[in-house]
């Protein structure tokens, strides 16, 4: 990694002053974007419909008693943080679970996957971007067709557009050798800039336990 880059995410690291007292907590400017429509090999295709067509319910599942009781503290705590976008109890609850199974299920860092919500959609289920981008993730429509029966409405289904970002996401990672300043700036269509990849980084750090 170059100077230059470890600069940028060194500075991402650290949480801006807008971000640090709990008042200001929610004023984050959108940063939707739009992914690109890619040529995929047949292999990558079918490996990522594979991955979303499988619909099992978001139940996290734990080895052993600790875990499960880790989940429960996290859940707690991300749940009081969460109250001011989502009012009703049950409602957060079944968001931060789903977005917890998914973003585990594609080897992700929740509190990442989270920051990235809160900068593309500042968690409104039903945002679309002027690009056209859709939903929590704010997923862009030709993903539906690529991977799926191309029906775009599914992507304001809660648990398939986090299914949809999570494994595109992972898909973009995958393809920047693990480089998270460039598969962030690619999940946004701004690959190689450095303002949507800080505030990514920037926003998780309201999410980590």
């Amino acid at each position: 990694m170059s100077l230059t880059r470890r600069v940028l995410l060194g500075n991402a690291l650290a949480i801006p002053p807008w971000l640090s007292g709990g008042a200001l907590l929610w004023q984050t400017p959108s940063w939707a974007g739009m992914q690109f429509e890619e040529p995929l090999a047949d292999s990558v295709r079918t490996a990522l419909s594979s991955a979303i067509a499988n619909q099992a319910p978001p139940v996290p599942e734990f080895a052993d008693t600790e875990s499960r009781m880790h989940y429960l503290r996290w859940l707690g705590a991300m749940s009081e943080r969460l109250v001011k976008k989502k009012s009703d109890l049950t409602t957060r609850k079944e968001f931060l679970q789903t977005v917890w199974y998914e973003s585990k299920r594609s080897g992700l860092d929740v509190s990442l996957v989270l920051g990235l919500i809160q900068v593309e959609s500042n968690f409104r289920k039903f945002a679309v971007s002027s690009a056209g981008a859709r939903g929590y993730m704010q997923v862009m429509p030709f993903w539906t067709r690529v991977l799926a029966d191309g029906d775009a409405g599914r992507l304001f289904h809660m648990q398939t557009n986090l299914r949809f970002g999570c494994v595109i996401l992972r898909h973009y990672l995958d393809r920047e050798r693990g480089d998270w300043f460039m598969a962030l700036g690619r999940y946004n269509g701004s690959r190689g800039r450095a303002p949507y990849p800080q505030a990514v980084l920037s926003a998780q750090k309201v999410w980590l336990a």
